[in-house]
């Protein structure tokens, strides 16, 4: 079953000298439990097309489709809403809340879910066992290295119970032993929980793991592989 449709998609940047074709014409599907990367060089537009999956931003034209429902159809309002209960985040940033404990940073989406203080509780303790950090809980972002601060990321991310994640970049900023063990991390729940993995990204640890590689040149794809 296809979570995603994704029918002639385009961006186009209108910057005071010319326009800028970030993302150029894109139609493919992403089929549920999916574990995959979207690849190219820098400018090639990976970033462009995962913030409009994910609702982020708006496609010049084109059309993007999941379980059925059409994201331009869409109100401001109910965007939020469809991604808060779809859709996790996983950025290069981390961009976790600095003032607030691991455990209150994976327990954040769930508080604007309206989850209940006990399941907040236990699901966020499940979580940060299932990312290898559960001795962090209580510790504050700045106290934690690159790689426990993306595994709260990730965390965080699951925590919603979304149906697929967008991951852009994560790993860019982690050394090798961080980016191994996160894979793997996020390769396990894929299979466990079959949620659906797709990673912008140009480093070669992640593409390696992928299950589908699909290419982006010039706003373009330029090739589509599965490896299963």
């Amino acid at each position: 079953m296809s979570v995603i449709k994704i029918k002639d998609l385009t961006k186009v940047y209108n910057g005071s000298q010319v326009p800028v074709h970030a993302v150029n014409g894109i139609s493919l599907e992403i089929k549920q439990g999916e574990f995959a990367a979207v690849v190219g060089p820098s400018g090639s537009g990976k970033t462009t097309f995962l913030n409009m999956l994910g609702g982020l931003d708006d496609p010049t034209s084109g059309s993007i489709e999941i379980d059925n429902q059409l994201l331009s159809n869409l109100t401001s309002s109910q965007r939020i809403k469809f991604r808060l209960e779809n859709i996790g985040f996983i950025f290069q940033a981390y961009n976790l809340i600095p003032v607030l404990t691991a455990k209150e940073n994976v327990e954040f989406i769930m508080e604007l879910q309206k989850v209940s203080k006990a399941e907040r509780n236990k699901r966020s303790l499940e979580l940060l066992e299932a990312v290898g950090i559960p001795d962090k809980a209580n510790v504050r972002p700045n106290q934690l290295s690159g790689g426990q601060q993306q595994r709260v990321a990730v965390a965080r991310a699951l925590a919603s119970k979304p149906k697929f994640i967008l991951a852009d970049e994560p790993t860019a900023n982690l050394d090798s032993k961080s980016t191994e063990t996160l894979l793997d991390i996020m390769e396990r729940l894929n299979k466990e929980e079959n949620i659906t993995f797709i990673f912008s990204t140009h480093d070669a640890r992640v593409v390696n793991k992928a299950h589908r590689i699909i290419t982006i040149e010039d706003g373009l794809i330029k090739s589509d592989e599965s490896r299963i």
